[in-house]
């Protein structure tokens, strides 16, 4: 699928900055945070960067991690995810690199929450040492 048109499936306009960010995060295998994202490109402006994430994320092409490390990553979402818990999976920290990396065949399982609990946010992160690494 051409990134246009992934863009246009998921209701976002084709712009030259999405059309970059979703090329460059398409690029990798781990997840990428702001500031890592912002030094991939000469010059950009990092109040664009930051909204075009945060379209992408709004839009289901990417979601969010919090891994520990106190920045926010992003990394795509795999076809047809709608980000629903049932959707969600874990993800995987290198101690050594600091790579944070979805493990997408392992889901998050579901947790019986006490009455009158409401479900907003689930994340499961698991460190250690990457294949890279080891």
């Amino acid at each position: 699928m051409k990134i246009e048109d992934k863009l246009l499936k998921n209701k976002v306009k084709p712009t030259a900055m999405r059309l970059l960010v979703l090329r460059k995060l398409m690029e990798r295998n781990s997840a990428i945070g702001l500031t890592e994202l912002e030094n991939l490109f000469d010059k950009v402006d990092r109040t664009t960067l930051y909204r075009t994430l945060k379209t992408f994320e709004k839009n289901k092409l990417i979601h969010s991690i919090d891994d520990g490390t106190g920045m926010t990553k992003y990394a795509l979402c795999l076809e047809g995810c709608e980000c629903n818990p049932e959707d969600l999976h874990v993800h995987f920290h290198c101690n050594n690199c600091k790579e944070t990396f979805c493990v997408t065949d392992t889901g998050i399982p579901l947790v019986q929450l006490p009455m009158n609990f409401k479900l907003e946010e689930i994340n499961m992160v698991i460190k250690g040492i990457c294949s890279s690494c080891k």
